[in-house]
């Protein structure tokens, strides 16, 4: 197995965020080396195999399909087309439906910043923010089903057993902090995506670096991290317990040299202890300006939920957190709550719009204020894209054969394009670009080369990129 990371703390948070049973923890790192690592501890900055260029990341993900024909793949020929027979030539494959004429997006569009990005009026703020963007309007997916395309994206692999990015990256760097985990989840307040917690998923990397889950707004937003209220346990004999806990573990551990299972679970209580105090800190909000606030859009009903979680993802950031990833868009119900607009796409993506976009415009915004875009990656990402053609009149099918994801940041060129679909954005034309294409530069980005940090699993030197990915140079500074 080669071992990524160098006496340093990884954290984990286990069975989708609590602190039951085998929780959170850390393992304190060995001394295998993968090529290219020095021994001894590395500048943070140093990355494993190369100069970094970003500490860390945050991933904002559009769960159910956010379409890229309405938001930032501009078609003039579709507008042209809008009511015509959707005939690209071959046989069209659809979800659920047979297809129907082009639709032209209900939204208008303009051109924005240095670099004259064509963004519909849908996402009038991050509009403002192209000149710091690079985005990848060929992303291809292998399937048109939510379930598995939500888990290619996020590990790589239509099927599950995978790690997720977030693990993979806390495994290879560690955490930056010691008070708060190294992967930090914030779903949608209304439920989880397809998949639910196996998306942030360590799977068969060291326990240590599964997402912890946190729910601002839950009476509970950590699992487990207080005893239940009317217990009778007070601070000081919870104090007095897990001494005793820590006496009789250690002496247990003793006589179980390697177990990191056991490790796992000593760390647990320890860290769990730390977060008591650093957690509530975290996600006060009392403390941010009133400017702050508005910002992030939460003096508005539509934007309160997501641009809480975007405001408390930068405080994270912040804080030393490696990896956080916030989530838009629950499960599948009626009406919508996710981006999945196979109905009513006006509405639908009409009210998923307004509740994303002021909220991540304003992490971008505040981000570079605060000077840590400049070694902060932010990724917006879905799991495939929508039809150009109308499903019922007035909704789009699933469409996986071309969608958008951007990047901004830790060492991203802004206000640039890779790659190009066709004059519909029903397929990719130019530079057909897989997550393992994104996935890996992330990883370059952080200082990892994406074939070398791997992880022995039933034979096979297991990878985030699988045998797949490319870096692509054009989009880096």
């Amino acid at each position: 197995m080669n071992r990524s990371f160098l006496n340093r703390r990884q954290f984990l948070w286990h069975s989708g965020g609590g602190l039951g049973g085998v929780a959170l923890a850390y393992l304190l790192g060995r001394d295998g080396l993968l090529a290219g690592e020095t021994k001894g501890k590395p500048d943070l900055n140093g990355g494993l195999h190369h100069k970094a260029k970003a500490k860390r990341v945050v991933q904002l993900f559009m769960s159910g399909a956010a379409s890229q024909v309405d938001t930032f793949d501009y078609k003039p020929d579709l507008i042209k087309r809008h009511g015509e027979k959707f005939d690209p030539g071959g046989k069209v494959e659809l979800f659920q439906s047979s297809p129907g004429d082009c639709m032209k997006s209900p939204w208008t569009w303009k051109q924005y910043g240095e670099c004259g990005k064509w963004v519909s009026s849908l996402l009038p703020n991050l509009a403002t923010c192209v000149d710091d963007i690079a985005f990848l309007p060929s992303m291809v997916s292998k399937s048109n089903v939510h379930g598995p395309a939500t888990f290619m994206q996020n590990t790589g692999f239509v099927l599950p057993g995978y790690p997720s990015m977030g693990a993979w990256i806390g495994y290879g760097l560690g955490s930056l902090t010691d008070n708060l985990p190294a992967f930090v989840v914030l779903p949608d307040s209304r439920g989880f995506a397809p998949n639910g917690p196996a998306n942030w998923s360590a799977a068969f990397l060291p326990a240590a670096h599964q997402g912890t889950m946190i729910r601002p707004t839950a009476k509970n937003p950590i699992h487990d991290l207080n005893p239940p209220e009317k217990s009778g346990i007070t601070p000081e004999s919870e104090a007095d317990g897990l001494a005793l806990l820590n006496k009789l573990n250690r002496g247990h551990e003793a006589t179980r040299e390697g177990d990191s299972r056991l490790e796992a679970r000593i760390a647990s209580y320890e860290l769990a202890a730390k977060l008591q105090k650093s957690a509530p800190e975290v996600l006060d909000l009392s403390r941010e300006t009133e400017a702050t606030k508005k910002l992030y859009g939460l003096d508005e009903k539509i934007t309160e939920d997501f641009g809480r979680n975007c405001l408390i993802a930068r405080r994270l950031l912040e804080r030393g957190v490696r990896f956080v990833q916030v989530w838009s868009g629950a499960d599948n119900g009626f009406p919508r709550r996710n981006w999945d607009s196979h109905e009513d796409l006006a509405k639908d993506h009409g009210d998923m719009g307004a509740s994303m976009d002021k909220p991540a415009a304003a992490l971008l915004r505040d981000l570079k204020a605060k000077g840590l875009l400049d070694d902060t990656i932010v990724i917006w990402t879905t799991e495939f894209g929508r039809m150009p053609c109308a499903q019922g009149g007035k909704g789009r099918d699933h469409n996986p054969f071309t969608f958008t994801s951007w990047l901004a940041g830790g060492g991203v060129k802004g206000g640039v394009t890779y790659g190009e679909s066709d004059e519909w954005s029903y397929k990719a034309a130019e530079h057909p670009t897989y997550c393992y294409d994104l996935h890996a530069t992330v990883l370059h980005l952080l200082g990892i080369a994406h074939d070398k940090l791997t992880f022995r699993h039933n034979g096979i030197d297991r990878r985030l990129t699988d045998v797949h990915g490319q870096v692509i140079p054009e989009i880096i500074v």
